[in-house]
């Protein structure tokens, strides 16, 4: 199954049966100082040289939060996607809990966008998925509902089945809908990881659409969190995970390996190709 997204001139397509596809996470402000910083100071400098250095890296959709307390997201949003539009070609993940500044992104990109996201509450359900149909967009569904976040796997594909349900109800097609099972601490709960890999093989078998993971969670208040994550990672993709919101600075490389070693990387090809574009060291 296939969910395509387009900017104005590149089109990507996130393929249950395809090599995996990253979103870079590094546009938004939530945890990143120096982001937050940047759009307070309308310094639109850091985000065209951070959207460049990540595609750069390995990322092939770029995820956009401005989200940042005082400052008017809805316009906020339209000046950041335009700069970031004009900076690199890949296609965008519009990113906020305001289905306002949702709303002015869609209207103002010039492509097909990803929008994250969805949930199963009603509220989400009411506000977000009329502006996906609206936009012809592509949406991330969460797996949580007014309940909260379901124990089991379970739990988590009755809720992906219900935003499947509700959007067809719209006329957007199941295609469109790139489920994320979520990601708890281990640190916490021991059995957190399970529970996420568990459902991703539920919901890829019982719904056959493409899954979308963020793995950074699930180290939360443990030592070597890179470690920790890059594990969880490709474990996530060797069960089904077939696009991830990462860092890619840092986890390109897991990324490509994992497609490597799962055999979807013909002569070892990207995965040679990824290690060639590293700048080199210098000779000492």
């Amino acid at each position: 199954m296939q969910t395509v997204l387009r900017s104005p001139s590149k089109e990507v397509a996130l393929d249950t049966a395809g090599t995996v596809v990253i979103i870079g996470e590094k546009l938004n402000p939530t945890g990143h100082k120096k982001m937050a910083l940047a759009l307070q100071e309308g310094d639109m400098n850091y985000l065209r040289d951070l959207a460049q250095r990540q595609v750069a890296a390995g990322a092939e959709v770029l995820d956009l939060n401005v989200g940042v307390a005082g400052l008017d997201d809805v316009a906020m949003m339209v000046q950041a996607l335009q700069v970031v539009t004009e900076a690199v070609k890949v296609p965008l993940c519009i990113d906020s809990p305001n289905p306002r500044a949702l709303e002015a992104g869609l209207a103002a990109y010039s492509g097909r966008a990803l929008v994250n996201s969805v949930s199963g509450e009603e509220s989400r359900l009411e506000a977000i998925l009329p502006l996906v149909k609206a936009h012809d967009a592509a949406v991330i569904g969460l797996t949580l509902d007014d309940n909260g976040i379901p124990i089991t796997p379970e739990g988590r594909l009755a809720v992906a089945d219900k935003i499947v349900e509700r959007a067809a109800r719209l006329g957007i097609r199941v295609e469109d809908i790139v489920i994320d099972p979520l990601v708890m601490s281990v640190g916490t709960d021991s059995q957190a990881g399970m529970v996420t890999l568990n459902s991703i093989r539920l919901i890829r078998e019982k719904l056959g659409v493409n899954i979308n993971l963020g793995a950074s969670n699930v180290s939360f208040g443990l030592p070597d969190r890179p470690t920790i994550n890059a594990t969880f990672l490709a474990l996530a993709i060797g069960v089904g995970a077939s696009c991830v919101i990462s860092d890619p600075l840092k986890m390109t490389g897991v990324v490509r390996a994992a497609d490597l070693l799962l055999g979807r990387d013909e002569y070892s090809a990207r995965y040679i190709r990824y290690f060639r574009s590293l700048p080199k060291e210098p000779v000492k």
